[in-house]
């Protein structure tokens, strides 16, 4: 009863079905056909017109062809994603079909699905201006990507060429890294959905995705983001004392004010810091995803992931300099099982020591081993003496072949990978000098000794004239301690032989000491985006500030034969914590300056009296 007193199904409004208007418009009559595109167009159009007409066109997908391109981007435009599930439905079913008849079609079609990965831009009007933005407050969004998702696996079930095709496609619709926090991090987020259904573009989805926070990264350096931080933190203590002293504010307005500063407390000021910082977090995220099955490591997935990203850093994070916060996705699936750390360290060995690679890319793979093995809590002592080993006696073949030759002189250009080395060797055991001598002072002190620093120190290349000072004068405080070298001879002569470099200014001729020849710096550098810093800091060695007894301490020599159960309080002190120590974070391009108290976890560009 129900069929038979239902209305019959609606084609088109005039008569004849799709397949009459399209045969009319191949022979030349294009009425009918006009008519069809104006009533697909109509943003009025109603579900039960969009369900007619899509059920239609599935049967007629075959007249679709190149020449009918027009009027399949007026059905790629129609609005099905905010329409009844109905719709949904049908429009998938109309995609497969066209894309499995009709090829031609598959760019247009994976545009239109690309197109949706981010919000929706609406016009809002402002003082009589329309401005375009993102509808970041709409509700469906998330059911939205779901089903593009969808229509997006249903076309790479009908069409197995389509990665190939899609991944220009994600790269030019990648928005502008000034677009809204929202944008991107809708994009991000989707970008990353899409690597676990089309696995192939995992390693070119994430390369794009590192590109892009490197351009953000680079365009937001730690300075500029503690300097906003501060001012942030000012303006903030301001606006507290004016309101204390306002006696009539309302309580609504009280209330409304505490909620944005509680809201407000894990933005950054910097906005490109607050961009990257979001999409940290997501890159953080969809890692731990990857590689965590029901919450335990999937080694299998974990070791592939970790291919791909160590692809991506040798590409894109090892040749940018000073670069500050994503490299730490190195940082964070290393922690993951000391088998990845030790892989990591072995990949930067290979790149450091390898005379075929360029001098730069060595230097810089030196100052990721220093900085990894200094800063990474979860690299036990066993580890670092094993990289120690590696190195010094690198340094000390380095040294036989050049300390003799033509080339022994202190020269940056000739010998970067050795300085680079010296100084990650310094770096390492200015953190983990106590761990390493730790419980068998007699042991660990003679292991320190089998390194013979002194030979490194002594050598014609003169790698203390060359190395960041506040490493070189904690380095020389550490040594001397404990008797393995005494550096300040050499120290005072490199301070009587460095040359000024004079330059012309506008305030007149400035007198300035390089005190960075190799242009070095620390990539695991303290994290300061606030919220993505929260995955890093658990596995994060902080720098201890030395306290007034331990810079007397530091003075002071050990006593020959001194036994491991004598008590020494710098010696027998706990290993650098994880508390909320403050430092002084030693830029690398100014080290010779001091940095804003508010960077923590760094050693400060320590200086240590020379013994008179």
């Amino acid at each position: 009863d129900e069929f038979i007193s239902s209305p019959p199904r609606k084609t088109v409004r005039f008569g004849g079905t799709l397949t009459d208007i399209l045969l009319k418009y191949e022979k030349g009559e294009t009425t009918d056909f006009e008519l069809l595109k104006h009533q697909l167009s109509d943003p009025d159009i109603k579900d039960a017109q969009i369900i007619n007409w899509l059920h239609e066109f599935r049967a007629s997908v075959v007249y679709l062809t190149k020449e009918l391109d027009q009027l399949v981007s007026i059905l790629l435009r129609l609005p099905w994603l905010r329409r009844s599930r109905e719709v949904v439905e049908e429009y998938l079913g109309f995609l497969g079909n066209l894309v499995s008849a009709q090829t031609v079609h598959l760019r247009p079609c994976l545009r239109m699905i690309v197109s949706q990965f981010v919000p929706s831009r609406i016009t809002i009007r402002e003082d009589d201006v329309d401005i375009s933005d993102s509808d970041d407050d709409d509700e469906n969004l998330s059911e939205n990507f779901n089903t593009c998702h969808r229509a997006l696996q249903t076309v790479a079930r009908y069409v197995p060429s389509t990665p190939q095709f899609l991944m220009p496609i994600l790269v030019e619709n990648f928005p502008f890294i000034n677009k809204s926090e929202r944008t991107l991090e809708c994009y991000v987020h989707n970008l990353l959905r899409v690597t676990v259904y089309l696995p192939t573009l995992r390693l070119q989805i994430l390369e794009l995705i590192i590109e892009k926070l490197l351009k953000l990264d680079v365009s937001a350096p730690q300075q500029d983001i503690e300097d906003a931080e501060e001012a942030a933190n000012n303006s903030d203590s301001e606006e507290k004392s004016t309101e204390e002293g306002l006696f009539d504010m309302e309580e609504d307005e009280e209330r409304k004010g505490n909620k944005v500063v509680s809201s407000s407390s894990e933005r950054m000021a910097h906005p490109l810091a607050e961009r990257l910082d979001i999409l940290m977090t997501i890159l953080f995220s969809y890692i731990k995803d990857v590689c965590h099955v029901d919450g335990k490591l999937d080694i299998n997935r974990t070791k592939d992931l970790y291919r791909d990203l160590v692809s991506v850093f040798d590409k894109l994070i090892l040749p940018t300099h000073a670069s500050c916060h994503v490299q730490y996705f190195m940082f964070y699936i290393c922690s993951f099982k000391l088998g990845l750390a030790e892989a990591f360290l072995d990949h930067l060995w290979k790149k450091l020591h390898d005379p075929n690679n360029p001098s730069v890319i060595r230097q810089t793979a030196g100052s990721y081993i220093g900085s990894f093995l200094a800063r990474a809590k979860f690299i036990p002592v066993v580890t670092v003496k094993a990289c120690l080993d590696l190195l010094v006696n690198w340094m000390h073949k380095y040294i036989d072949n050049q300390d003799t030759g033509a080339n022994a002189y202190c020269d940056v250009a000739l010998h970067g990978p050795f300085y680079s080395t010296c100084q990650a060797v310094f770096y390492t055991l200015i953190f983990r000098h106590k761990q390493l001598l730790d419980g068998n002072l007699r042991k660990g002190l003679s292991y320190l000794q089998s390194l013979n620093f002194e030979r490194i120190v002594m050598c014609q290349l003169n790698p203390l004239k060359i190395c960041i000072p506040s490493v070189v004068n904690l380095f020389a405080a550490i040594t001397r301690k404990y008797q393995l070298v005494f550096c300040y001879t050499i120290i005072e002569r490199n301070n009587r032989q460095f040359i000024p470099v004079v330059r012309s200014g506008t305030g007149g001729d400035l007198v300035q000491t390089c005190t960075n020849p190799l242009d070095s710096f620390f990539p695991f550098d303290p994290y300061l985006l606030k919220r993505s810093k929260k995955t890093i800091d658990p596995f994060y060695q902080f720098w201890e500030e030395l306290s007034a007894e331990d810079l007397e301490n530091l003075k002071k020599p050990i006593k020959k034969g001194a036994s491991e159960d004598e008590d020494d309080d710098f010696l027998k002190g706990e290993t650098p914590q994880n508390d909320s120590v403050v430092g002084i974070a030693p830029h690398s391009y100014e080290s010779n300056t001091r940095s804003p108290a508010s960077s923590i976890g760094s050693p400060a560009d320590c200086y240590v009296p020379y013994p008179q």
